[in-house]
């Protein structure tokens, strides 16, 4: 008599596809929102707040100079929690990059002001500030390896897009949450206008809101349990005991090919959000003289920076609109990179990238009838959203593909945020600069995007497509049990 074998037994990955998606997209959501809120603070309040110096230039640049200070710290906690996250796993450093940047937002909304205790005020803010970038710096490398190491084959860059879909939707809530709360209080110079009740308190809601969603992005957090990759490599030796001297030594290369394969989306990134409110929402010169005429001020037309005129929350909605371009294209990049390859489409994107930013004064300059300086600027911000989306999408499974298991923690987490040195630290303060040097156009600033982009096409020249790279294989030199 004969039996029939029974079947061989299916395994289930570690962690379910929907735990996966939403631990990954949660966190980074959190995790933008609470960057996006400062941003936006950094152009409304903080100049006026915290670093009222008598000149709107140089409080904004002041603001800005903080705003990039983030982006030093965010290196560092990308060898603090990467050294972690390769050495023990995902999961604890996940928890911990959320909670230190929930904190670090939380007490940003209970800060004194300028007014209360003087430049103490600013150095906290200052401090502060590089504990969010701390956390950012091990954030983002954390949930892209939770989404790629988890995803199903030949599916890796679209799950890869969950993490990056946190930023839009980070972007959306905490400007919502702005505009709510700027339409519920007094507006004297009409809705388009911040009140007295919002730069004396209203600011604050939304940082203290983001304890609410930490709370939430920590429960989901909490169920992961480690990758099938990860365990791998652990039980053949691979893991190193100081990850960051085995990524230099062995893989400097990759390093640096993925710091610029990612300098123009962060170029981008933060002219499409920063700059573009602080240039949207500036007064015309025209504005600005009727402005100090009512007021009874003399006005200075040569040493003033003109921007678009339009009220802040006329500009956010701009911005929203556009943002949800952002979302929609960051989702569709995972399937087509999938399909063709992350080097082919970001080279294509990258290309197009550059052309973009010769076209700023095409879109951006003041026309005789407003309507259409509307239409044109939010053409503009739908154009670079889109674009955006496509860029910033398959980062979240190219960046991690560079490297094997045993460092890819570290190696994407670097690359990842010295980019934001070179290219989100900076980006603010020489917009503002080259604003200003072009007299109120934004040409000079398309040409500093144009520069970027041409630097990350080099680097995408030089690099390997990582489509067919696999994870079960690249675990790392070292993976005989070895020490």
């Amino acid at each position: 008599m004969t039996t029939a074998n029974p079947p061989a037994p299916t395994s289930t990955p570690a962690n379910p596809r929907s735990r996966v998606i939403t631990a990954s997209l949660v966190g980074t959501t959190i995790e933008f929102y609470d960057f996006y809120v400062y941003a936006t603070a950094a152009v409304l309040v903080f100049p006026i707040l915290f670093f009222p110096t008598g000149n709107e230039t140089t409080s904004l640049l002041s603001s800005f100079a903080v705003f990039g200070a983030a982006m030093v710290a965010r290196p560092i906690g990308a060898v603090v929690f990467g050294h972690f996250g390769d050495k023990f796993g995902r999961k604890a450093t996940l928890v911990a990059s959320l909670l230190t940047m929930g904190i670090a937002t939380f007490l940003i909304g209970l800060l004194p002001t300028n007014n209360d205790i003087g430049w103490w005020a600013a150095l906290i803010l200052l401090l502060l500030r590089l504990a969010q970038g701390f956390a950012l710096g091990g954030e983002w490398s954390g949930a892209a390896l939770v989404a790629t190491e988890n995803a199903p084959a030949g599916k890796r860059a679209w799950y890869g897009t969950f993490p990056q879909l946190g930023a839009p939707i980070g972007f959306i809530i905490a400007n919502t949450v702005f505009l709510v709360i700027n339409f519920a209080l007094p507006h004297p110079d009409g809705p388009a206008q911040r009140s007295d009740e919002f730069l004396a308190w209203g600011w604050r809601v939304p940082f203290l809101f983001s304890a609410v969603m930490v709370i939430i992005g920590l429960w989901v957090r909490l169920k992961l349990v480690e990758s099938d990759t990860f365990a791998r490599a652990e039980k053949t030796g691979a893991i190193r005991k100081f990850p960051l001297g085995e990524v230099v030594r062995r893989h400097w290369r990759q390093l640096i090919l993925g710091t610029f394969i990612m300098l123009a989306t962060y170029v981008l990134f933060y002219l499409m959000t920063s700059f573009t409110l602080s240039y949207g929402t500036k007064a015309t010169t025209e504005g600005a003289r009727a402005a100090a005429e009512a007021a009874g001020q003399s006005f200075d037309a040569a040493g003033y920076v003109p921007g678009l005129g339009f009220g802040y929350t006329d500009f956010v909605i701009m911005q929203i609109i556009g943002v949800v371009f952002f979302g929609v294209f960051t989702l569709l990049s995972g399937p087509v990179a999938d399909t063709i390859g992350r080097r082919k489409l970001l080279l294509w994107v990258t290309a197009a990238i550059a052309v973009f930013g010769v076209l700023f004064n095409v879109f951006l300059m003041p026309q005789l009838d407003p309507k259409f300086t509307g239409a044109l600027t939010q053409a503009f911000l739908v154009l670079g959203f889109l674009l955006m989306g496509l860029t910033f999408g398959p980062m979240g499974a190219v960046l991690p593909e560079l490297f094997p298991t045993n460092v890819r923690y570290t190696g994407s987490a670097i690359s990842y945020n010295v980019s934001s040195i070179l290219g989100a630290a900076v980006a603010p303060l020489i917009s503002v600069a080259l604003w200003a040097a072009a007299d109120g156009q934004p040409w000079l600033v398309g040409l500093y995007l144009t520069g970027s982009a041409i630097l990350t096409f080099i680097a995408l020249v030089l690099s390997k497509e990582t489509k067919d790279v696999d994870y079960d294989e690249n675990i790392g030199l070292g993976a005989t049990g070895s020490p």
